[in-house]
């Protein structure tokens, strides 16, 4: 199919479900539909989603997308998809829902994660994972079902992740893709396959797992049944897709250790290609299979970044919008005259992996204004992403410039500041659609119109605009 004008890139995330049609000759998006999905938190710490929501939305955006885009289903030539990472969707012999999903923000498996480090050994399972276990990971949210909910968990024949849960419903197939089971704590890295030693550690049957194919790779076709509700056409060709953060890196060109992405959202993500597969022991920068085949790539999370920011508004200015808060805080020096912020609200991740960690605001003195505490907030998140792109050149060069996502990447302010404290160029890229964009992009590889994942990030990613830092480089404050 790789004559045909479209693409389709899908995207499950926590919020809701995108969907958007991409000109596979010009990269142009053509429409893009969201469809919301209810979160559920039944517990203090826990975060669950009913997978049924995800199809229900996954339809309803398919639909609105082709319909925007006055398009025929016949000219769509594969499909992609992408989603949120670690969540645990267990289905029983019959392939039905055993209960809803455990999201990759749930916090309830820090007692799992230990045990798991116990059994294994944490050095071992970075040296096999490339990171230890995360209260966000699936092996912990299977070993807490198999303490706290037994009856289910002696149900289970199948395993999935959110998008995989997706595929299912669109091919009837089984399928998971490397970067996607990278985030499960039980694929070997540098085999790109599961861990059978991981598996038999924690006594986890190896059957429940779905095969482990490369991102581009096909992994099945739309069926009759899929067709007959989504309105697509029978037999289009679905792709093994890349779980969101490998996806994002995809459409944002990220291809090489020179040029790193930062996706500034709720949270921060530093995301960067990397040679071999470099282990970092300390497990404060996590490795993973990338969308390329054969390769990998970093990545460290910060978890209160644009957290920070909101959690900055709603607290002390809530009449004002983002942009009145950035403008403000740009009104005070560089360094706020020794006022810093700690923006660990929520713990951290990188590099501390610490989940009782608190933020602060230190050096508060009577010379401080409104401004001095605004621009503390935007100058702490930007010193905690440069402790990510600080550990990347620890294990490799270092990188020479950042191509900014998210939703802090549309301040020009917050950019020009981030410049100045990576001590390099910040640039975004022309199609801000970001995982989405990266699964359609996967699709176009794998429905044979680029021969590569490098050759459709050349012609479909662009530089948009640059920002150079000042020569006068922000310091590091001592705190």
């Amino acid at each position: 199919m790789a004559d045909c004008p479209h693409a389709l890139g899908i995207d499950i995330g926590t919020g809701g479900v995108r969907a958007i049609l991409v000109d596979v000759q010009t990269g142009k998006v053509l429409a893009r539909a969201d469809t919301p999905c209810p979160l559920s938190s039944p517990q203090a710490g826990w975060s669950e989603q009913d997978p049924r929501d995800w199809w229900r939305a996954a339809c309803d955006s398919i639909a609105a997308v082709v319909q925007k885009a006055a398009a025929e289903p016949s000219t769509i030539g594969c499909v992609g998809l992408t989603g949120q990472m670690h969540g645990l969707v267990a289905l029983d012999e019959n392939e039905q829902l055993l209960r809803p999903a455990i999201l990759w923000n749930d916090q309830r498996t820090i007692d799992e994660c230990e045990a798991i480090h116990e059994r294994v050994g944490r050095e071992r399972l970075i040296e096999i994972t490339g990171k230890p276990a995360l209260t966000s990971f699936t092996a912990p949210k299977l070993l807490w079902l198999r303490k706290n909910e037994p009856d289910i968990y002696a149900r289970i024949q199948h395993v999935l992740l959110p998008k995989d849960a997706v595929r299912l419903h669109l091919t009837g197939q089984h399928a998971i893709d490397v970067t996607d089971a990278s985030g499960t704590s039980l694929l070997d890295i540098t085999r790109r396959d599961w861990s059978a030693e991981v598996l038999g550690a924690l006594d986890i049957d190896a059957t429940w797992l779905p095969p482990v194919l490369e991102s581009p790779d096909l992994a099945g076709a739309i069926t009759s049944e899929a067709a007959a509700i989504t309105g697509l056409s029978e037999g289009t060709l679905v792709v093994a897709g890349a779980g969101d953060q490998a996806a994002a890196g995809v459409a944002c060109g990220i291809a090489t250790s020179d040029t790193v992405s930062i996706n500034l959202g709720t949270s921060g993500v530093v995301f960067a290609a990397c040679d071999g597969v470099p282990i970092d022991q300390t497990g404060a920068m996590h490795t993973f299979c990338h969308a390329i085949p054969g390769t990998c790539h970093l990545m460290g999370c910060m978890l209160s970044a644009g957290g920070s920011l909101r959690w900055y508004r709603d607290t002390f200015c809530p009449s004002m919008d983002y942009a009145a808060i950035i403008a403000e805080a740009m009104q005070a020096p560089a360094g706020c005259e020794g006022l810093h912020f700690l923006p660990y609200l929520t713990g951290e991740r990188t590099p501390h992996n610490d989940p009782t960690l608190t933020a602060a605001f230190t050096g508060i003195t009577s010379r401080h204004t409104r401004a001095h505490f605004a621009r503390a907030v935007l100058e702490g998140i930007m010193y905690g992403l440069k402790d990510g792109l600080d550990l990347i050149a620890a294990h490799g060069p270092s990188p020479t410039s950042v191509r900014m996502t998210g939703g802090g990447a549309r301040s020009t302010p917050w950019r020009t500041l981030a410049a100045d404290i990576f001590g390099i160029p910040v640039q975004t890229v022309t199609v801000n659609d970001g995982s989405a964009y990266g699964a359609a992009m996967l699709a176009m590889v794998g429905s044979g119109h680029f021969a590569s994942v490098e050759e459709a990030m050349k012609i479909c990613v662009s530089v948009e605009d640059c920002i150079e830092p000042s020569l006068g480089q922000q310091q590091r404050p001592a705190v």
